[in-house]
């Protein structure tokens, strides 16, 4: 007993019956189509939001953690980022925003298939299925999270009450631990639904007995996700399939068209950052000068950027471009998947760290006029070494406007679009064991 006066062999009215669902549409067969969907799409997901963790560098600097505790047993990295190709950010966060979005239909059509499920009763019946209901309310607990908050975050909604990376990055290895542990113990189920016979593409009509394939069962005891008494059908299972496939469609031409930028981008009809203007500054910004309070004074002739590292050297925007220039294709690409490249011209980094004595492998710290969370990025010695990386200046032929980092912002290849710091006015270089 559960509580006094439940019954455990009677369910209470309502979805704890079966007689409560009558779509004919679901069937294990169902379930396991959209679950083998899943289960090729979402590793897909989660490795990619691995590495744009990796590509942040946590571990560098506390404003690359963006407010993490590092060296937990959930922080580890592989490997440093790399460089080469400069889009491999752009790559690997645009897989993962276009993936995940094209997911989400599924996913819902997959919880859907399974509610029947949620509803068992008796909830429990050993310690065994205690377990394996824990997993399954990690599991879906962890993917609506994950789904929702990234879906939010692509559309700049932070309509919740925490830091978006931070509960992003650990509610990820909770879903990643229910996934790993849903996938062990249905892989066998999904396998065999998946060998059944029949009209599985069909609705049976109202009152039809289940075929041998739509009544299979679990084999541990759950009901059966067939419906007992079904009513009259209003689609059937090829109709539903094709309305998750055009929804998971759509969703995959809108991110591919937010991540591969240029041309593409007229198919991202969502457009959170807006569609390019016409000129060498129309590509998008995330943050504008006065979102974020720059004012045009603390940019003007008074302005300097002051370089440390084994002496300190403050240099004019004049000064800047009296150094040698240089001039790369670069894409900028952001942790919301979108990313546009053009051609920054300015002093690489390297030549900047020679010019305050620090010469070999080394990091630099870059301090914005942006007092908020992303105004300082620390890069790495891979970043620094890179000839692409610089301080840029000009862009497309042109000054950077206000919105786009003017004076100076920094451009490395293959990092997160956050890193390339804007309103640059200072920058600090440390030397690192070779």
């Amino acid at each position: 007993m559960l509580l006094p006066g439940v019954d455990l062999n009677k369910p209470p009215p309502g979805p704890f019956r079966e007689a409560f669902w009558r779509s004919p549409l679901r069937g294990p067969w169902l379930t396991a189509v959209l679950g083998l969907v899943l289960l090729i799409g979402l590793p897909i997901v989660i490795v990619t939001g691995l590495l744009s963790n990796d590509a942040y560098q946590p571990a560098l600097s506390t404003s690359n953690a963006l407010g993490r505790d590092i060296g937990g047993p959930l922080d580890f990295y592989l490997f440093a980022w790399p460089t080469n190709p400069s889009w491999l950010y752009a790559l690997t966060q645009g897989l993962h925003v276009t993936i995940g979005l094209a997911l989400f239909p599924v996913l819902l059509a997959k919880l859907w298939s399974v509610i029947p499920r949620l509803f068992e009763w008796p909830p429990v019946r050993s310690p065994a299925h205690a377990l394996e209901r824990l997993s399954l309310a990690l599991l879906v607990g962890g993917a609506l999270f994950e789904f929702v908050t990234g879906i939010l975050n692509v559309q700049y909604w932070y309509a919740f009450p925490f830091f978006f990376t931070q509960a992003h990055y650990y509610g990820a290895w909770v879903f990643t631990g229910a996934f790993l542990a849903h996938v062990a113990l249905k892989f066998g189920t999904m396998r065999r639904s998946l060998r059944t016979r029949g009209e599985m593409l069909g609705a049976p009509p109202a009152g039809h007995a289940a075929s041998s394939g739509d009544a299979a069962s679990s084999g541990d005891g759950a009901p059966s996700l067939t419906a007992t008494s079904p009513a009259a059908s209003t689609m059937s299972r090829r109709a539903l399939l094709g309305t998750v496939a055009a929804g998971s469609i759509l969703l995959a031409v809108q991110g591919a068209g937010q991540s591969l930028g240029g041309p593409f981008r007229v198919l991202a009809f969502l457009l959170p950052r807006g569609r390019d203007r016409p000129g060498p500054l129309g590509f998008p910004v995330n943050r504008t000068a006065v979102a974020v309070g720059i004012t045009p004074a603390e940019v003007g002739p008074r302005w300097r950027v002051e370089l440390v590292g084994e002496r300190s050297v403050s240099l004019s925007r004049a000064q800047l471009l009296a150094l040698p220039q240089h001039s790369y294709d670069l894409p900028i690409a952001c942790v919301e998947g979108w990313s546009t490249t053009q051609r920054w011209s300015g002093v690489r980094l390297r030549d900047l760290a020679a010019l305050c004595g620090v010469h070999g492998p080394a990091t630099v710290t870059s301090t914005s006029l942006d007092p908020g969370t992303f105004g300082q990025a620390t890069l790495g010695n891979e970043q620094v070494a890179d000839e692409r990386s610089l301080l840029t200046l000009r862009v497309n032929g042109v000054d950077l406007s206000l919105d786009h980092g003017y004076p100076a912002r920094v451009i490395s290849p293959a990092v997160p679009g956050v890193h390339c710091t804007k309103w640059v006015t200072h920058m600090t270089f440390r030397s690192v064991p070779a």
